[in-house]
């Protein structure tokens, strides 16, 4: 059975939030909530954000996902995209649809001249770390992540020190 590989449409909204819910129960973490969900139905079709949304179908089922936006590099005077997710249902990994979906977004980031393409693994996702050091990607080793929740932003907003 063929992968085939498209931009995501309103139509998909769905499916693509069931995969978003599936990526996070694999990677063990908290998905979408109601809420959420919501935002995600609108925010990744309605064009206001950016975002490029694939899908990847097999049989006619969408089995993949891919969503990534532009980022800015300041050091470079270029645009760069970020690819914040990328997954495939376990029984149809091997078939393709994860490579497909990285190749349309390197794809992407090519066509609007991006001077890189960044993403993140979780350091335990060993699978994925072999899947792109395949492909001729380099792990990152001199910068650490950090981020702020919701609660930690409004209070170092409000003048908060930790």
């Amino acid at each position: 059975m063929g992968v085939v590989l498209r931009r995501a449409e309103s139509e998909d909204a769905e499916a693509v939030v069931e995969l978003i819910q599936a990526l996070a129960d694999y990677e063990k973490l908290q998905g979408p909530d109601q809420a959420a969900r919501e935002r995600l139905r609108t925010g990744l079709f309605d064009g206001r954000l950016g975002m490029l949304t694939l899908v990847a179908e097999a049989g006619g089922e969408v089995v993949g996902y891919a969503v990534a936006y532009e980022q800015y590099s300041t050091f470079e005077g270029l645009p760069k995209l970020f690819l914040e997710d990328i997954f495939v249902l376990e029984r149809h990994r091997g078939s393709g649809a994860g490579l497909a979906l990285f190749r349309e977004v390197a794809a992407e980031a090519a066509r609007r001249g991006c001077c890189e393409l960044e993403w993140q693994v979780l350091t335990w996702n060993q699978r994925a770390m072999d899947f792109y050091e395949r492909l001729g990607a380099r792990r990152d080793e001199e910068w650490y992540t950090y981020l702020l929740d919701v609660e930690e932003m409004r209070r170092v907003a409000g003048g908060g020190s930790g």
